[in-house]
């Protein structure tokens, strides 16, 4: 990047680990794929950390739990919709389903009984599910957005179970190695920072632990660095190889249930935080474990993202530093808009463009150069969504009001078209077009 912008993006690391009292602090931004600025404060040791260093992940850990249980889905081995007893049976709470534990919203009790899961070594899958007998889920199932660490360690056996193998072979072998992640791990490897807590009212440390979790280590369990967390960052703006499709990381991204906590600007997708910031829509996670702090965001629309590591157990504003580090970016370096090229259209479809009118509403369908159609009001706000191809003349909507309703093309004798039935609804040509099929007839007087 420029080196006005390399010095705006440093200049506010330094600033949080200097008042945060981070032992270390490292960052970095991508844009298209790839790191474009990384930056580092701090020691780990007696040396400065660089891009190549370990920390803990914390949560973010269920965002690759979450791309497994989607990449099931894809092969049909299950649907979201499933209820848990289908897949993992013999749990208290098999009624819940995949959806729901993917977006926090089954009610399960947000930590394990017993002990502090995060500081206390972990048991096994039969421990977790006999500690979980009694009042397991805390609200009904589907009610609000809940946080359960505990409904990622179910998904964790989920995805073992389907696999028939442990979830970190998994997620290993199916998103790590393909995306080139290879210091991604469930226990520090080589180079490593420490984890600590800062003392509130003294510069000294306390050294955290970091015990295996056991059942529960797939909702924090694994280490990255910022090499290996821009790559998984760049994946969840988009450039997803040949892990998850672009569809399915964008139902993803896609908001299922919002944090009412507060006036609410961060909410749940499948496994991703959204967050609603300066009029962006953007996804992510954070992470925390003892001795460890973490976040990654980025905006698909732009395709920047920011991403932050500290071994300290609080303190640090982590989250507002990647957004800071986000913005930043793009008012300085603002990513340019994808050329345009012309594009060959089938004729047939060429011919569904132009003007529809829904009653006396009109619209426009226009061909969209990445296969898609759209369609949206002439004038103003209203119902306007975008269409996938889904066989002839029937198109799935993938966004807005229509989302997954079906737009079927009719036609006259002669094949020409003359209305789309979206929903029911009919558009056509002109407004009440008495050769289209419009619902109840038309007054015989016509327009007056």
């Amino acid at each position: 990047m420029l080196d006005t912008t390399e010095l705006a993006l440093y200049r506010r690391l330094a600033h949080e680990q200097s008042v945060s009292r981070a032992p270390s602090l490292v960052a970095a931004v991508v844009r298209g794929g790839e790191v474009v600025w990384s930056g580092a404060r701090g020691r780990v040791g007696d040396q400065r950390p660089d891009d190549n260093t370990q920390y803990r992940l914390g949560s973010i850990t269920k965002t690759m739990i979450a791309t497994a249980v989607m990449r099931l889905r894809d092969e049909g081995k299950l649907n979201l919709t499933d209820p848990l007893e289908r897949h993992l049976p013999g749990t208290a709470f098999g009624s819940v389903t995949i959806a729901q534990l993917l977006s926090h919203t089954s009610g399960l009790t947000s930590e394990s009984p017993g002990q502090w899961w995060e500081r206390a070594p972990g048991a096994d899958w039969a421990a977790l599910v006999a500690s979980l007998e009694k009042n397991a889920t805390k609200l009904r199932p589907g009610f609000k957005f809940h946080y359960s660490n505990v409904g990622y360690g179910v998904l964790g056996e989920l995805v073992a179970r389907h696999r028939e193998r442990p979830w970190f072979d998994v997620v290993r072998d199916e998103i790590l190695t393909p995306l080139g992640m290879n210091r991604t791990t469930p226990h520090p490897e080589g180079a490593h920072a420490e984890g600590f807590a800062v003392h509130p009212f003294a510069d000294v440390l306390m050294p955290e632990k970091w015990p295996d979790a056991g059942a529960m280590a797939p909702a924090g369990q694994l280490w990255s660095t910022i090499t290996d967390l821009g790559r998984w960052t760049s994946f969840l703006g988009g450039h997803t190889g040949d892990v998850l499709s672009a569809d399915t990381v964008d139902e993803m991204r896609t908001m299922n249930t919002v944090d009412d906590t507060e006036v609410w600007s961060t909410g749940f997708g499948l496994g991703l935080m959204v967050v609603r910031y300066q009029g962006r829509h953007l996804a992510g996670h954070t992470g925390s474990m003892p001795g460890f702090l973490a976040a990654t965001i980025v905006d698909p629309r732009s395709g920047t993202g920011a991403l932050c590591l500290a071994n300290s157990t609080g303190g640090v504003g982590i989250t507002q530093l990647c957004l800071d580090l986000l913005t930043t970016a793009d008012d300085l370096e603002p990513a340019l808009p994808a050329e345009w090229f012309p594009s060959a259209v089938d004729p047939e479809l060429l011919a569904l463009t132009g003007l529809w009118h829904w009653g006396p509403s009109p619209y426009f369908l226009r061909v969209q150069g990445d296969g898609l159609i759209s369609l949206n009001p002439a004038v103003g706000a209203g119902r306007a969504s975008r269409f996938r191809p889904e066989g002839p003349d029937t198109w799935i909507g993938l966004d807005g009001y229509y989302a997954g309703e079906t737009l079927t093309v009719g036609r006259a004798a002669d094949g020409t078209a003359n209305h789309l039935n979206l929903a029911t609804f009919i558009f056509s040509r002109t407004p009440y077009d008495p050769a289209a099929p419009i619902p109840g007839g038309l007054d015989e007087t016509g327009w007056r």
